[in-house]
């Protein structure tokens, strides 16, 4: 089983171990471009009200980013151990549009390929709708056999490849 919670203060002991997983790798669509730069007590207190934040409709984003909301992949609802990151993006801006989708994940190298990315995107979908995000973009890089499998199989039409991106088009299930 694969759940979707929101970030919690709750959850640093799960959360700084899968940082250190990642280590200094990029966290492709998770919308966090590690490493972190704090990863202390205090430092994860202001990145999760940052990105509980981000989600709030009055929230005003600079330039070139757009309102996202963040959930954590973790084993089952209740569980600490936080298995990667997932990102919303309510609605899409000319990059978005071109390379990172409404949607975007990372899982944590360790726990890779025991489906949990497909069952997280699975479980975005009807957050997107309920969002009011009817065709959802999902994209991952040409080379990610991985991740073009995980799209496909929650639905996703390959409408084109962009440079190095393969970029999917999911219908949202009714909200």
């Amino acid at each position: 089983m694969t759940a979707l919670v929101p970030p919690s203060l709750e959850l640093y002991d799960g959360w700084s171990a899968c940082v250190a997983d990642f280590g200094a790798t990029h966290m492709d669509g998770s919308g966090y471009h590690g490493p972190p730069a704090d990863t202390s007590v205090a430092g994860f207190r202001a990145y999760v009200a940052a990105r509980l934040g981000m989600a709030d409709p009055a929230w005003e984003p600079p330039a070139g980013r757009v309102p996202c909301s963040f959930a954590w992949i973790v084993e089952e609802p209740g569980s600490t151990d936080v298995l990667g990151f997932l990102a919303i993006r309510h609605r899409l801006n000319d990059f978005l549009l071109a390379e990172g989708g409404h949607v975007g994940y990372a899982v944590r190298p360790s726990r890779r390929r025991e489906g949990h990315a497909g069952r997280a995107l699975a479980l975005a979908l009807p957050m997107c709708a309920r969002l009011g995000i009817d065709r959802v973009l999902v994209t991952c890089d040409d080379d990610n056999v991985a991740s073009a499998c995980t799209i496909e199989r929650n639905g996703g039409v390959l409408e084109d490849v962009r440079g190095i991106k393969r970029r999917y088009w999911i219908t949202a299930p009714a909200a």
